[in-house]
């Protein structure tokens, strides 16, 4: 059973059955990542353990609400807890807001969102090419990195042309599964 599946088991456990040698697990698991991603956000070690502590609390109250086909735990708790920093970031904000100031304030966090949900992305889509065998790795570089054409793929590596769209097409439908299952992209959609 793979990681992701046994953080999966742990979760519905503590849905089904509060089970608290599950959620201590999760805690122990996710605890430490999710603080370290807090600090590297620039919370400081006092907020990240505050905000970790309400992340753990919803784990622990909403589990029920998890859904496995939409995103991975780990997806779902950073999630969470990116949402709790912005939260906590606005609500110090209101002690010295200045009305002007709101258009940029939005626009920072924003840009921050975006920033952080790539760098979450490009991690998982690096993780996720590891997985292909050598030979469609390869092709998938040269299609994407080096920017040639299946024609100019088939060229250089002395392969068929139908082999390089078949071998790249394989690829990607493996790809697709792996995404799917870190929480990249969602199951069933065109993106």
């Amino acid at each position: 059973m793979s990681t992701h599946q046994q953080l999966g088991e742990l979760v519905l456990a503590v849905a089904n059955s509060r089970d608290r040698a599950a959620f201590a697990q999760l805690f122990d698991h996710f605890g430490p990542r999710l603080r370290a991603y807090l600090v590297r956000l620039g919370s400081d070690p006092a907020s990240a353990d505050e905000i970790l502590q309400d992340v753990m609390t919803t784990l622990w109250t909403k589990s029920h609400l998890f859904d496995p086909s939409k995103s991975s735990i780990a997806t779902w708790l950073y999630r969470i807890a990116r949402n709790r920093r912005i939260d906590t970031l606005r609500r110090d904000r209101l002690d010295f807001f200045d009305p002007m100031e709101a258009p940029e304030i939005v626009a920072e966090d924003i840009e921050v969102d975006r920033k952080i949900d790539m760098q979450f992305r490009e991690g998982r889509i690096k993780e996720s090419l590891m997985i292909l065998p050598e030979e469609q790795l390869s092709l998938i570089r040269m299609a994407f990195f080096d920017d040639l054409s299946h024609s100019e793929i088939a060229e250089k590596t002395g392969l068929p042309l139908g082999t390089v769209k078949s071998r790249i097409r394989l690829a990607f439908s493996k790809l697709r599964r792996q995404l799917e299952t870190n929480g990249v992209i969602d199951a069933g959609s065109e993106n």
